[in-house]
């Protein structure tokens, strides 16, 4: 299995890709030299550097938090677990629409009020927080509001990677590598840089990788957006998705940008 690298490394490997000195990134997050060569040294990330470091790079704060292997802070846990039910058939009704029928239904969303969290976010299926780069990208997609078998169902409608949920199960424990092909497809739905997955988790990428079509760009914003939204939210947003796409959930299309 592949060894965890340290958010350290994995952070020198990002600015050694984004061609960034430490300085560099000092001055974007408002930090000394010393400070951000300590962290590059392997020294634990709080939470307020990792926050900072999150808006300087243009990363989710989530997952850095989950690459560290710290324990992510309620506030940016998705609002319901419930709604990982929904979540799914959002985004395969979504990708099926034409690019303006995927804005709207994002548009949609962000007009929905903000629901108040009434139960701290729990992990249905557990994934190690140091288990390595398949955890971590497990981890990250479970905190979109997906669990294996949601996984399973993306992922085959949005990338070329078909795979049961089960194995998401064995790739979350750290017992199976990741592939270049799952960082790819992972990296699209995930928001990410193919190139800087990679970095991130230590991954030789060993083709030079596609680029997301729109619909896994739009997958992946759909995905971020629904994080925010109650269990009945998701539904309604499913039920509305499913309408504009008159679809039926037996006859969706496999790694449909792809057809």
């Amino acid at each position: 299995m592949t060894e965890h690298l340290g958010f350290g490394a994995m952070l020198a490997r990002l600015l050694d890709h984004r061609k960034l000195t430490g300085q560099e990134l000092a001055d974007r997050v408002g930090l000394t030299t010393i400070e951000v060569r300590a962290v590059l040294a392997g020294e634990t990330p709080g939470e307020r550097l990792l926050r900072r470091l999150a808006a300087a790079l243009g990363l989710h704060a989530v997952d850095l938090f989950i690459l560290a292997g710290l324990e992510v802070p309620d506030d940016m846990a998705p609002l319901d677990s419930a709604a990982s039910r929904w979540v799914p058939y959002v985004v395969m009704d979504a990708v099926h629409l034409p690019a303006a029928g995927r804005r709207e239904l994002i548009k949609l969303i962000r007009a929905l009020p903000q629901e108040e969290r009434y139960t701290r976010f729990v992990q249905k299926e557990f994934a190690p927080r140091t288990g390595g780069p398949g955890s971590w990208a497990v981890r990250m997609l479970q905190y979109r509001n997906l669990d294996w078998m949601g996984m399973a169902k993306t992922l085959a409608v949005v990338t070329p990677t078909y795979l049961s949920a089960a194995t998401y199960g064995v790739i979350g424990a750290g017992c199976k590598e990741l592939t270049p092909r799952l960082v790819t497809d992972f990296a699209a739905l995930l928001g990410i840089d193919a190139y800087e997955l990679a970095a991130l988790t230590g991954i030789v990428l060993s083709e030079v990788p596609r680029p997301p079509s729109s619909e896994a760009v739009d997958a992946a914003a759909l995905l971020w957006e629904v994080r925010r939204l109650s269990a009945t939210q998701a539904r309604h947003i499913s039920e509305l998705a499913r309408t504009m796409s008159e679809n039926s959930r037996e006859g969706y299309l496999i790694n449909l940008p792809g057809t």
